[in-house]
């Protein structure tokens, strides 16, 4: 969601910056529009910095060793938040 709120951003600052050429006495449409776009990058970077770091930590790497023949078995599985059991 955070990756997508970023982008967003992205976009309605670089419309203000660079797309719309009017003049308010109130306000300076070219400074909102880089700060939009500053804030929007900062969004994106910290969402992809925890997508990856969710990823690393719902991963579980199990061992197991067969009492009859002696082979181990390695399985690496994920989980998400909708795995868990009520």
């Amino acid at each position: 969601m955070s990756i997508g709120t970023g982008i967003v951003l992205i976009v309605i600052g670089a419309i203000l910056t660079f797309a719309i050429n009017v003049e308010v006495e109130w306000a300076n449409l070219d400074l909102i529009g880089y700060i939009l776009m500053g804030a929007g990058a900062v969004v994106f970077i910290i969402g992809l910095v925890l997508l990856a770091r969710r990823r690393q930590t719902n991963s579980v790497t199990r061992t197991r060793v067969d009492p009859a023949s002696g082979d181990q078995t390695t399985r690496r599985t994920t989980s998400s938040p909708d795995d868990t059991a009520i």
